[in-house]
């Protein structure tokens, strides 16, 4: 569209607005006669009637209306995307509230903080570090780090910034006593570390046992996922946990991955945030600055390969 046509339609748009061409040249700082000539020229244009002018009333003919609809909106959404660039190129300022999962917020959501107000000085961070479920909205929370898929809520946004897999794996001197399992289903002649969430040991999931929980035996169950590396570590059994937990201690080679050809597909890690018609640049920029951090190969996955 040139440019002189956009004029057009926005002094057309004016003018249905204002209601009289003279409120419209008073708006847009020119001469009634310009407008006259602007709307002239735009229904030459069109080969259509846009207004039924009289002395004492202005309203628009049926094509009129059609056409007015449609570059109101247009404006609309030219003015909603100039706002929003706006916002985007702002500078980050003020608290932002952040939760994150304890062992991945740990390990590597908090490098990422520091890094981001170490960018953005007016920023100040507000973590809390909580396995549970939080409700951003009604807590007053900016932002959310969570793994696997979010519960619906059309009230929030998510945004996948990594993926994490779930890896199973035990220490040399363990392997090396009791023998490494060769199928899942081996995992009951094993002491098998658990994770406790809401009084319940999380049960273990492989590709090719059609999804379903894989029983296991163990006779060590804990609520701390770092208390369960630990364990791993030092010899008591086998752990099935997410990667960005056992990464450090596969690559410096106190744990041994076993089963890899059973592992499930990658679980995603996603940055929710409240809706908003204008998003915060300090929420803006620090979801960026997660993806860039962990894109295309997650920290933690580079240890694995």
């Amino acid at each position: 569209m040139a440019p002189g046509n956009f004029n057009d339609i926005a002094t057309f748009v004016s003018v249905v607005r204002a209601g009289s061409f003279t409120s419209a040249a008073q708006q847009l700082g020119i001469t009634r006669s310009a407008v006259g000539k602007i709307i002239a020229r735009l229904e030459t244009r069109l080969q259509v009637r846009l207004l039924h002018r009289t002395p004492q009333s202005l309203g628009l003919t049926d094509d009129g209306e059609v056409y007015f609809a449609r570059c109101a909106q247009i404006l609309e959404d030219l003015e909603e995307t100039e706002t929003a660039m706006a916002v985007r190129s702002a500078t980050p300022t003020g608290t932002l509230r952040i939760s994150v999962p304890i062992g991945l917020g740990h390990r590597h959501v908090l490098p990422v903080i520091e890094s981001f107000l170490e960018s953005w000085p007016a920023v100040t961070a507000e973590v809390s570090f909580t396995d549970k479920f939080v409700d951003l909205v009604d807590e007053g929370f900016d932002i959310a780090v969570r793994v696997g898929e979010p519960k619906p809520d059309s009230r929030l946004i998510a945004r996948v910034v990594a993926t994490q897999k779930l890896v199973t794996c035990a220490s040399p001197d363990y392997l090396a006593k009791r023998g490494v399992p060769a199928t899942p289903s081996d995992l009951v002649d094993h002491e098998c570390l658990h994770f406790v969430s809401a009084g319940r040991p999380q049960p273990w999931s492989f590709a090719g046992t059609g999804q379903e929980p894989v029983n296991s035996t163990g006779r060590l169950r804990m609520d701390s996922a770092e208390a369960l590396v630990n364990a791993a570590v030092n010899g008591a059994g086998i752990v099935s946990m997410p990667s960005y937990l056992l990464a450090t201690d596969i690559a410096q080679g106190r744990l041994q991955t076993i089963l890899q050809a059973f592992e499930v597909e990658a679980l995603p890690i996603r940055a929710i945030y409240p809706t908003r018609r204008h998003l915060a640049p300090k929420v803006r920029r620090f979801i960026d600055c997660l993806f860039d951090a962990w894109q295309p190969l997650p920290p933690w996955e580079r240890g694995l390969e």
